[in-house]
């Protein structure tokens, strides 16, 4: 038999499926990160932070934020946009396709950059501005064609730390009454058109051949310094071997007249007998040199005077030799001396 349902029972059981429908609607748990913007009645009321939270079903509402994400197919990019209810504070990358880009010096590059971005006042970023993330890359876009036009392509590729310090900065101040903090800006790829890179690699290659020359340049320079510092020391070197060598002669020579002289007199007709033989002396060595250079030998005039002057002196003294070695021997018990053949120019008669 079938049970009556009261009118009571129905309106309760409604009742309840109400209130756990409110309570399911009004409880709003957040995850870590996340934050979420109410509106009551159209207006806001406040910012969900992480945990659980509770609102008012039906009268209090998320207000949803507008994300334009790109994705890599291939070599192009495509733009995706969602509404979020859910606005996550964590460090968002916006990798955004490249930019064509004119230079100081009239070439178009194209630049394809990274943007850092962190929302720090969801409020401000929901209200401030209708679309936060578009507005975050015309400005980054914007901004990087400002500062890369004022540089030249080799100062653009010098400076590309430069170039990102330079763009954050410039982006801070309008982020920020967006609610959003620029962390940093990066410079990922600088592509250029194919005969602006062949003038480049020519002119790197001109630039390193140049700094070869230059370098072996500098070498040769060097080893010709070196080595003509090298011959100026060897020729200071021998010239003063010759030096000590005929002052060393010229001092032998000295010791042989002096011992001469002394063992025939000193007279004047004497000193000058003994000149005359030493020059016959110097004819004489000279004549076999003169003879390996030419077939003829000539003989100064005043060679016969001077021969005649040896003969002469052989007759008086013997010879040169005999008379000092006698002096020698005569006066060797007094002086210590022994007796010997004079050397220097007198040792060749």
């Amino acid at each position: 038999m079938d049970l009556p349902v009261s009118p009571g029972l129905i309106i309760a059981l409604i009742v309840v499926v109400i209130g756990i429908l409110i309570i399911a609607k009004g409880l709003v748990i957040v995850r870590q990160s996340e934050v979420m913007v109410i509106e009551r009645l159209g207006s806001f009321n406040r910012v969900l932070e992480s945990g659980i939270n509770i609102i008012v079903p039906f009268i209090d509402q998320p207000r949803a934020i507008t994300m334009i994400r790109y994705r890599k197919m291939g070599e192009e990019y495509q733009a995706i946009t969602s509404s979020e209810s859910r606005i996550d504070r964590r460090e968002t990358v916006m990798d955004f396709p490249g930019q064509p880009v004119v230079t100081t010096d009239n070439v178009t590059v194209r630049i394809n950059g990274a943007l850092y971005y962190q929302i720090i006042d969801p409020k401000r970023a929901v209200y401030e501005v209708e679309n936060m993330s578009q507005a975050v890359e015309v400005l980054a876009k914007t901004t990087l064609r400002s500062v890369v036009g004022k540089m030249e392509l080799d100062k653009l590729f010098e400076s590309r730390a430069e170039v990102n310090n330079e763009i954050q900065a410039a982006m801070e101040e309008p982020a920020s009454k967006w609610g959003v903090k620029i962390s940093r800006v990066e410079v990922q790829d600088i592509a250029m058109p194919e005969e602006v890179e062949s003038a480049m690699r020519l002119q790197m290659a001109a630039e390193r051949k140049r700094r070869a020359t230059v370098t072996e340049a500098e070498g040769e320079k060097a080893a010709a310094i070196a080595m003509a510092q090298g011959q100026r020391e060897s020729a200071i070197l021998n010239a003063q071997g010759d030096k000590e060598s005929a002052i060393l002669r010229a001092q032998g020579e000295q010791e042989s007249i002096k011992l001469v002289l002394g063992a025939i007199g000193d007279s004047e007709e004497n000193k000058r007998t003994v000149v005359g033989y030493l020059l016959g002396q110097s004819y004489i060595k000279a004549l076999p040199t003169m003879a390996k250079e030419g077939e003829r030998v000539f003989v100064p005039y005043e060679s016969s005077a001077l021969l005649g002057s040896m003969g002469m002196f052989r007759e008086m003294a013997g010879s040169p030799e005999d008379a000092v070695a006698s002096h020698l021997q005569a006066s060797g018990n007094r002086s210590g001396l022994r007796g010997g053949v004079v050397g220097g120019a007198a040792s060749g008669g």
